[in-house]
């Protein structure tokens, strides 16, 4: 469902996912497949531990387990029926009274974030419903720390289908055209060359790229067992760097060593105005800029301003 954030009326839409039942419609049984070839994936990319970490586009926090090695974990999803699930499934904080689990309802237009605040972000089967992928992907460049690590998933329009699909005319639109296809409403496709070029125009340098879900079709996943077709996944996705033609492509980015750290103490900004406002385990934040943004049930909301 696309939806325009009350705060910035002027932004983008977004594809919310709020009130679905994304967790047990979606990732069903006939999933398994995807769901563990991505998690190959993001564990061979993923440096295993560091400080801070932002997940975008979290949902119900299916891949939060394989982020056990950070200090502090931040999941950010637009809808909060999402993050509610999320919240109930992996509690509200850790033993020592500070949140190892961060919950933030947000924009990925307008992270709420200080400049520089995370070690490693990862954005996971995401960045497809972005209208303007580029906006977003500054965004996370400016999050990221000195040397830290962006994981991109992104869906590929050059893979073998959508070749096969245009060479026999049964879609309109080139797989081999640079520029990303908005296949149906709020969901996109995007060339891999294409997304190189995005990725170096915000200043992070592309470190290693995986493809994934090779063996994405309905007669194979009935037929063969999923812990086959995964082992046979895993082992083509070390090829990503010497051609990309699966449907999803996972590529590690690293920021520059010398950007500016984060002020001691400063965690989130205002998604209005930029401005630094504090950290968590504060609940309640007062912007210079008139807007007023609070925790509720556990999720910190930076959608709706409190009145």
């Amino acid at each position: 469902m696309a939806e325009r954030p009350e705060e910035h009326p002027a932004a983008p839409p977004i594809c919310s996912y709020e009130g679905s039942r994304y967790s047990t419609e979606f990732w069903t049984q006939a999933r398994s497949y995807e769901d563990a070839v991505e998690r190959v994936a993001l564990k061979a990319m993923l440096p295993p531990s560091g400080g801070t970490l932002l997940e975008i586009g979290a949902g119900f926090g299916r891949l939060a387990e394989l982020y056990t090695g950070y200090d502090t974990v931040v999941l950010l999803d637009f809808a909060h029926t999402q993050l509610a699930q999320a919240v109930a499934r992996l509690g509200e904080g850790s033993s020592d009274g500070n949140p190892r689990f961060i919950y933030v309802q947000a924009n990925f237009y307008h992270l709420p974030f200080v400049a520089g605040r995370f070690d490693a972000v990862t954005m996971i089967r995401t960045l497809h419903h972005a209208t303007d992928a580029p906006a977003v992907l500054r965004g996370v460049s400016d999050v990221l720390g000195p040397a830290g690590t962006f994981i991109l998933e992104f869906a590929s329009k050059r893979n073998l289908k959508a070749v096969a699909r245009y060479l026999l005319r049964r879609q309109p639109w080139s797989p081999f055209d640079p520029e990303p296809v908005e296949f149906v409403d709020l969901n996109f496709d995007f060339h891999p060359r294409w997304m190189w070029e995005q990725l170096a125009r915000v200043g992070l340098r592309r470190d290693g790229v995986r493809t994934v879900s090779h063996f994405r079709i309905g007669a194979l996943k009935r037929l063969v067992p999923t812990r086959i077709l995964v082992g046979l996944d895993a082992a083509a996705q070390v090829t990503g760097p010497l051609w990309q033609l699966s449907p999803s492509v996972f590529v590690r980015s690293v920021a520059a060593a010398d950007k500016p750290v984060p002020t001691e103490g400063s965690f989130f900004a205002c998604p209005a105005c930029g401005a630094a406002l504090g950290a968590p385990p504060e609940t309640q934040f007062h912007c210079e800029c008139g807007h007023k943004w609070a925790q509720k049930d556990g999720i910190y909301d930076f959608r709706y301003p409190e009145p």
